[in-house]
């Protein structure tokens, strides 16, 4: 799915009827659900969704702005390290809110989405994706293959220097692949890759604990 919202294949000015038939079909949404898409983020176009899976909610409809406005915010600054969020689906399937409107506003309830998105995402078991380059090489012979952004830096001139200047290489993003490995084990590589990323942002060192966001009434 995130592959076909990227190619526009699903996207969020579709007639919606049409749109749900059309995942019912290929992933198997359920047709009601699928009519209920609040939004794609982020940006309002990307890989992600958040679904209304509720029945009969009081005032759900005054906070929609808002649940939408914390998925963008979400989704644009994931929990790991504040890296765009790709193929996540957020279902809502109840809230409780207060009979006051005065307490139904944005500067509760934006918050207050990001921090239950943000909890979600941590007990979902999350990865990371790598973006990965096509690489094609000339002039003599086409060489293919696929190169993880991260390990290009440099790759040019050591193709050049061991070509002796013959092989000239054009990197083209390719697609983004999941990084398999646990981002909570300690000793992973992954979760290296994620202290790198928060260090370099300025962010607290390691990935925040559910206990952050996850409250119970």
């Amino acid at each position: 799915l995130p592959e076909d919202i990227d190619k526009g294949d699903v996207t969020p000015r579709q007639e919606f009827k049409a749109r749900a038939r059309y995942l019912n079909e290929k992933y198997e949404y359920d047709v009601n659900e699928a009519r209920k898409i609040w939004c794609f983020g982020p940006e309002g176009t990307g890989p992600n969704l958040l679904m209304d899976c509720t029945k009969g909610v009081q005032y759900l409809n005054e906070i929609k702005d808002s649940c939408v406005a914390g998925f963008q915010w979400a989704t644009k600054e994931g929990v790991l390290a504040e890296e765009n969020v790709r193929g996540v689906r957020f279902d809502i399937h109840d809230v409780t809110l207060h009979a006051d409107a005065i307490h139904r506003g944005g500067g509760q309830i934006i918050p207050t989405a990001r921090r239950v998105l943000y909890a979600s995402m941590l007990t979902a078991k999350p990865r990371l994706y790598e973006p990965v380059y096509l690489l094609t090489g000339t002039p003599m012979f086409v060489v293919k293959a696929y190169l993880p952004v991260n390990e290009s830096f440099g790759f040019t001139a050591d193709l050049r220097s061991n070509t002796g200047g013959q092989a000239f290489p054009q990197c083209v993003f390719d697609h983004w692949q999941v990084m398999n490995q646990d981002p909570f084990d300690p000793t992973s590589k992954i979760r290296q890759i994620v202290n790198d990323i928060r260090k370099r942002k300025g962010l607290k060192e390691g990935i925040p604990p559910l206990e952050d966001y996850y409250d119970k009434l």
